[in-house]
């Protein structure tokens, strides 16, 4: 066949040039369709084992603080968004009576609409981004693991931390050809009320086909560092990091 699209799919996991039979999809094609989309489902439904991670990251030498949103069930957390954006009372005042030394990062990681993204890669990323932290010399306070929760949540529990940044990692929505990419979002000076054009995304962590943990950690490390000398994130703050710091 000579079919152009053939070629370009070497390049995109996009579902192009899938052929027909009659007036429909031809049976491998729609198999593949269908086995993406239960992928999907079970991605945005399956709860997250919140203690097994908690031991991961334990066995990584890490401090971690295990706390709730709002959010009563895994229903509840897709049908109320705002739930997921506030921790429960007793979360809250735990974290309002912590106490700890100053810190640079708050860091966050929540299943978000992927419990599968947080259980493939969560641990990785987290050891990546730690250690590039650390050699970076920024201040981490301990791993906050908390599920069902949504972007905004980082910034109640950044400012109750009295953190300069927070950093929340969570599993994305999926779609039909990911159903486990992780996203990181950075917020400078969090509070409660910061909007979503304070913020910096790093998306699509999945690799092999997707962004590396190492190129995902430098780059978040990269954007912590400038948020932190101009006093501010999101749109405001470009990505203009040279191709060589990946190196």
């Amino acid at each position: 066949m000579n079919d152009p699209w053939h070629t370009l799919r070497r390049f995109t996991q996009a579902r192009i040039a899938q052929g027909s039979s009659g007036c429909g999809l031809p049976t491998a094609a729609l198999l593949d369709f269908q086995l993406a989309h239960a992928a999907a489902r079970d991605a945005v439904h399956q709860p997250w084992d919140v203690d097994h991670f908690l031991a991961g990251v334990k066995n990584l030498g890490l401090e971690a603080l295990c706390m709730s949103t709002a959010v009563t069930n895994r229903a509840e957390y897709l049908q109320r968004p705002d739930k997921g954006r506030c921790l429960d009372e007793a979360s809250h005042q735990r974290l309002d009576s912590f106490n700890s030394d100053p810190i640079d990062v708050a860091l966050i990681m929540s299943n978000g609409l992927s419990s599968a993204a947080m259980d493939n890669h969560g641990l990785a990323l987290l050891q990546a981004i730690t250690v590039v932290y650390q050699c970076s010399s920024l201040r981490l306070g301990p791993i906050c693991l908390v599920p069902d929760g949504r972007v905004a949540l980082a910034d109640e529990i950044g400012a109750l931390l009295n953190a300069r940044l927070s950093v929340i990692i969570v599993g994305e929505r999926p779609g039909l050809s990911a159903a486990d990419s992780l996203g990181t979002y950075l917020t400078y000076a969090p509070r409660v009320g910061n909007t979503d054009a304070e913020r910096n995304c790093i998306s699509n962590i999945r690799p092999p086909d997707g962004l590396s943990y190492q190129a995902a950690a430098i780059k978040l490390a990269y954007l912590s560092h400038q948020a932190l000398q101009r006093g501010y994130s999101g749109v405001a703050l470009k990505d203009d990091m040279p191709n060589h710091l990946l190196d």
